[in-house]
């Protein structure tokens, strides 16, 4: 360490040049580096919130999105997978779809009217 700052006192010149381009080369840096850090990425994905007040998550997943997800995939084309979270009342179904796919007429397909044939539909 006392070598750095012998050398230091022995050749200044040197130091400041150092540190006048590591200044230049840091700035330089600061504009040249791509701020994109987080890409555009266009995945096609539709959320559906469905609600029913007085629910246990059990039962809202067993009721309503059990029947909603089997329903979305026979019906609608360009389903790559689907997330579902079952809360207390409401769940959220989360449709991925494929790249590439018609977001509009997935998301007609999507509009759909569960049976009330079903055990335990809604009133």
């Amino acid at each position: 360490m006392n070598s750095v700052v012998v050398l230091a006192l022995k050749r200044p010149y040197t130091f400041v040049v150092l540190s006048i381009c590591i200044l230049i080369f840091g700035v330089m840096a600061i504009f040249k580096t791509p701020t994109d850090v987080f890409p555009n990425i266009k995945i096609p994905v539709v959320a559906v919130v469905w609600s029913y007040a007085g629910l246990l998550p059990k039962e809202v997943s067993g009721r309503i999105t059990y029947y909603y997800e089997r329903a979305l995939t026979t019906n609608v084309e360009g389903i790559e997978h689907i997330e579902s979270q079952s809360y207390y009342g409401s769940s959220i179904t989360k449709i991925f779809l494929q790249p590439g796919i018609d977001l509009a007429a997935a998301e007609a397909d999507m509009r759909l009217d569960l049976p009330d044939s079903y055990e335990g539909a809604p009133a």
